[in-house]
């Protein structure tokens, strides 16, 4: 087994709530971009390093304005997903349909990676309202340059079955191309009453999924793994266990998702509590970094130790 690696930087590198986060890349730079919190709809900040992090956009707010169907209320708009393109940027993101009370995708638009985005939609991009709504949006790029978006149904709403799913985007990332594929649904012991916060990385020709189960406002929030052959699945979970779960103070890790840095190394960002503030409004789900390595063809998650 290698040797774990030398990490030299602390969790939590960002000390505000910032929930659900995804980071991207852009030559020297890392934006990263989180649900809602502070008044704005989705935060965004960015980083040289990784570890020293600032706000970025406007006032920090990558999308100011939702468009006119979504409930005029930045705390249902969730889970920002980044697409980067040649000369745009496209920004997957959850938030709620008036008209039907349910959570939908939409996307929105910016010639910048920090924005402003622009959502001039006129209805939602993805709403399965027969399944409860739909959530979690995340792209994913294969090695060939098709890009596909991952996302949840949200049967948590109503007692309805939850499965995460993938689908192809058209190559300007404003459509969808074929039909949905389900990849997974709850079915592991230490997973219910929820899963959800797809990311996928392909390594050694396999398609690696992780994803967040368990109740998001508590300490067993975690997150785990699934393989698959394709980015439209089919996909197995090897194990009944997560790969990331609390660590000390740190607890209720999730909201997780890959990234490459500079130098090709596998990255996850991700969330957690901090002991012994556990859910709102006396807690803040913080950004905190981990290094991935495969290891005998499961992915193997390495943080440095926890700090207060």
């Amino acid at each position: 087994m290698p040797t774990p690696l030398t990490l030299g930087y602390e969790n939590p590198v960002y000390r505000l709530d910032f929930p659900d986060p995804f980071v991207l890349r852009v030559g020297d730079m890392y934006y990263a971009y989180a649900t809602n919190a502070r008044g704005m709809n989705i935060q965004v900040i960015r980083s040289h390093d990784l570890v020293n992090w600032e706000r970025a956009g406007e006032r920090g707010d990558a999308l100011p304005n939702l468009p006119a169907w979504a409930e005029k209320s930045n705390s249902f708009t969730w889970a920002p997903g980044v697409l980067a393109l040649p000369n745009e940027y496209i920004l997957y993101y959850v938030t709620r349909f008036a008209q039907a009370g349910r959570q939908c995708i939409s996307y929105a638009v910016s010639r910048l990676p920090d924005g402003p985005f622009i959502d001039d939609s006129e209805r939602p991009f993805i709403c399965q309202l027969e399944e409860g709504g739909s959530i979690d949006p995340e792209p994913f790029v294969d090695r060939d340059g098709t890009p596909y978006l991952l996302w949840k149904s949200d049967g948590n709403c109503c007692g309805l079955p939850i499965y995460l799913y993938s689908q192809q985007l058209s190559e300007d990332g404003r459509d969808l191309v074929g039909d949905p594929a389900r990849l997974i649904t709850l079915d592991q012991a230490w997973e219910p009453p929820l899963i959800e916060n797809p990311s996928m990385v392909e390594w050694e020709g396999k398609y690696y999924l992780i994803y967040s189960a368990n109740w998001w406002e508590s300490r067993d929030y975690a997150v785990g793994y699934a393989v698959c052959d394709t980015p439209r699945g089919p996909c197995v979970k090897p194990q009944n266990e997560p790969i990331l779960s609390s660590a000390g103070i740190h607890v209720g890790t999730g909201g997780a998702a890959f990234f490459h840095d500079a130098g090709d190394n596998l990255w996850i960002a991700y969330h957690a509590w901090r002991e012994p503030y556990v859910g709102y409004p006396s807690g803040m789900r913080r950004l905190y970094l981990a290094r991935v390595e495969f290891e005998s063809g499961a992915p193997v998650v390495y943080r440095p130790e926890a700090h207060p």
